[in-house]
């Protein structure tokens, strides 16, 4: 698990006026910490420390130590709104993961040997992504970065179901609580590409027999 830590500070002020202000003048940003026994908090802390931490992929499916006015609070990252044209996060939901907490969170998949799968490498196939991430379900202290599907022996045509990947110790994949067993990954022929393509012909034997004829 990551260890990202995130500086804040309490904010007394709320409404749109305010959230704009924030972000035009002092470089902060608007968020809310919410979940547990306490009731939910608006904060604000630096853009750019911020952006920064939203750069590594890490960051979505870690827990965040938030330190609000000197005191740390683990969180982790809800909901996120960026503004539509610029580079710019404008406000941001943070879910506290203090221990004894069932998170709920969408984990990113690494595919692994993906050159050197033998579907693709030995049998002419193309990869297709079902799934990039799996929503799963999890105390703080067993949140995984990532979910790992190896690839290497994944033949032609064959199919990769949720239910066919181990969760990581004490992760427990949502969907298949739901009875729902959804497929991550596939290997087939490309399109326009013959599954037997047929054996060129002879011109060699082709052109004797029109002579002796």
């Amino acid at each position: 698990m990551s260890n990202f830590h995130l500086s804040a500070q309490s904010r007394e002020e709320a409404g749109k006026g305010s959230s704009r202000r924030l972000r035009r003048l002092e470089g902060l940003v608007p968020a809310i910490v919410y979940g547990g026994k306490n009731a939910p908090k608006s904060i604000q802390l630096a853009h750019k420390d911020l952006k920064r931490a939203l750069e590594e992929q890490s960051f979505y499916s870690s827990v965040i130590t938030l330190n609000i006015d000197g005191k740390e609070e683990p969180v982790i990252l809800k909901a996120l709104q960026r503004h539509p044209a610029k580079p710019l996060v404008l406000h941001a939901d943070f879910q506290r993961a203090s221990a004894g907490t069932v998170l709920k969170v969408n984990v990113p998949i690494h595919f692994l040997n993906e050159s050197s799968c033998t579907g693709v490498k030995l049998q002419g196939g193309v990869i297709h992504h079902d799934s990039v991430e799996i929503e799963v379900s999890c105390s703080p202290k067993d949140l995984p970065e990532f979910i790992e599907v190896d690839l290497a022996e994944v033949e032609l045509d064959q199919v990769i179901h949720l239910s066919d990947i181990e969760p990581p110790k004490g992760v427990t994949f949502i969907a298949l609580s739901h009875d729902s067993d959804l497929p991550i990954v596939s290997i087939h022929k490309a399109k326009g590409a013959s599954a037997d393509p047929e054996p060129e012909a002879d011109a060699t034997t082709e052109g004797e027999s029109e002579e002796e004829e």
